[in-house]
């Protein structure tokens, strides 16, 4: 492996775009070589999203690449990492790895991740939820994937949006045993 630890990072379309720009953030803080790839969907819901524009997230990476760059180092499992998070993930894309069709990057990554045990973990942002989404998350859980809503932990009393977003990414983080100390851990009384 690389003298880096390496984590893809993926940004989709979905709603809540600042989750998977607060993870590059932090990411930034550690020795963890970053690999980005934004869906086309992703850049769209940025725009809307703002304020941020495409440039500034992919510059907030070690390294991006393109949707649509199927050739990409990060689409070989001879390229190793610690594994992907997909921050937000659509249900189209969680749907393009949980049925094993690569049609971008995005899913050839993921795909790549789970065929090779490493840890791929989806912040899917949908609700509510139809009995195929949940079977489709059922799916990916069976495949090796952690399926992680961003849902917010409000006995952390958070004052603003930034504390509920860093919770949730330093839970995240978490599973890649990447502390930054941002977590509000429960405590024994």
């Amino acid at each position: 492996m690389s003298d880096k630890a390496r984590l893809i990072v993926g940004i989709t379309g979905a709603s809540g775009i600042a989750y998977g720009v607060r993870l590059l953030q932090l990411l930034r803080q550690t020795p963890v070589e970053t690999h980005l790839v934004v869906s086309r969907a992703g850049e769209i819901a940025m725009a809307h999203e703002g304020p941020i524009k495409v440039s500034e997230v992919r510059a907030l990476s070690d390294r991006w690449y393109k949707f649509d760059d199927v050739a990409a180092p990060i689409s070989s499992g001879s390229f190793r990492t610690q594994g992907m998070i997909i921050a937000p993930c659509s249900v189209r894309t969680m749907s393009e790895i949980a049925t094993g069709v690569t049609s971008s990057l995005l899913s050839r990554a993921a795909d790549v991740v789970l065929k090779e045990r490493r840890r791929l973990t989806l912040l899917v942002r949908e609700a509510p939820l139809h009995t195929g989404h949940l079977r489709t998350m059922t799916t990916l859980s069976e495949l090796g994937a952690i399926i992680y809503p961003p849902v917010p932990a409000l006995y952390t009393k958070p004052a603003d949006i930034e504390e509920m977003i860093d919770q949730t990414i330093g839970r995240v983080l978490d599973l890649y045993d990447i502390d930054l100390g941002l977590v509000s851990r429960w405590k024994d009384s």
